[in-house]
């Protein structure tokens, strides 16, 4: 597929779309053996949180029937963790759905929750009840475009082969109207990037919050825009790779920018908190009670259990680089876990 593909130019967002969506039909990426280990996989504690987290809003806005929706659920150990937890505060969904399209996660997700309904997209779900989503480094896998500053204006960079090998480069195509308006003015070079699939999805996923109630919570790394850079990653054997050495075997990501994704949010009627830190995120959830909790009941894990914390809460490890911000419909309290109605329309 690939070495057809780059027998003509393509866009970034094209290239990023095709290659991992091969990546992800054909394995379970995750763990020591795969290319990258996310927060769920890390540590209990982070599902926990979540489910602290649902159950609060949950309780506060009266305890109303509604589905558990998650994007990119992984090999759905975060949903495990959080449904076990929502479970103790007597919060039970209406059915737990999970928006995937690997074979392989769809598989190892159904033996770890063998209720769960599976969707390729949030369209395939009934808009009949309340959904509560969440999206934990779901955002970052969508396609984004790129934009390079050259003498002659804004051109969208185009992946083609060169010298035997996959490279991006400038298209002759102008693309100054693609570049939002206060980004426009840039040294030749500059590198500007949009993600019109992660903000058609989060304006999918409001539209449905205001018809319906509930919130969403995404979880990703990422900054607050607009901002110039080239975010486009790759990851194989957790370590960093070519984005463009070995299309549909290597994980391709970009950072989010959640500023994005909150006007998307606003501009469906929905109210928008954050985003703040990871590790700000989880303590103000209580995730250093848990820890006191957890290594009381298991010492010999009292290590470990610290090591794990620290990865997910420490700023120079996830803590600040990974974000969360929250999405709830106008009529729904206010979730916790964020400082104060700052950022908040």
């Amino acid at each position: 597929m690939f070495q057809i593909a780059a027998q003509r130019a393509m866009s970034v967002a094209d290239y990023m779309a095709a290659a991992n969506a091969h990546y992800y039909a054909t394995r379970d990426p995750l763990g020591a053996d795969g290319d990258f280990t996310t927060a769920p996989e890390i540590s209990q504690m982070f599902g926990e949180m979540v489910g602290i987290w649902i159950a609060d809003l949950w309780q506060r806005a009266g305890q109303p029937a509604f589905r558990y929706v998650e994007f990119g659920p992984g090999r759905g150990t975060l949903a495990a963790d959080a449904l076990r937890t929502m479970t103790r505060f007597g919060c039970v969904p209406q059915g737990v759905h999970l928006v995937e399209t690997s074979p392989a996660l769809r598989a190892a997700q159904a033996s770890r929750l063998p209720e769960a309904r599976h969707h390729a997209d949030l369209s395939e779900l009934d808009d009949d009840v309340a959904p509560i989503i969440v999206a934990n480094e779901f955002f970052d896998a969508l396609p984004i475009h790129q934009y390079e500053m050259t003498d002659g204006g804004w051109r969208e960079r185009m992946v083609a082969r060169e010298a035997g090998r996959l490279a991006a480069r400038p298209g002759d195509v102008p693309a100054d109207e693609a570049v939002p308006p206060g980004l426009r003015h840039q040294p030749v070079g500059t590198i500007v990037e949009t993600a019109p699939a992660a903000a058609a999805v989060m304006q999918s996923c409001a539209f449905r919050l205001s018809r319906r109630g509930g919130a969403l919570l995404a979880i990703d790394y990422g900054y607050c825009g607009p901002a110039a850079g080239d975010t486009l990653q790759a990851v194989k054997a957790h370590r960093f790779a070519d984005p463009f050495a070995d299309p549909g075997e290597i994980d391709l990501t970009a950072h989010v920018d959640f500023a994005a994704l909150a006007f998307a949010a606003r501009h469906a009627g929905t109210r928008v908190l954050g985003p703040v830190g990871q590790g700000e995120w989880l303590r103000r959830l209580g995730l250093d009670a848990r820890l006191d909790a957890l290594a009381k009941a298991a010492p010999d894990r009292a290590d470990d259990l610290r090591g794990q914390r620290d990865r997910l809460v420490e700023p120079q490890q996830m803590g600040e680089l990974f974000k969360v911000m929250a999405v709830h419909a106008s009529g729904w309290p206010t979730p916790e876990g964020f400082p104060d109605l700052r950022g908040a329309a």
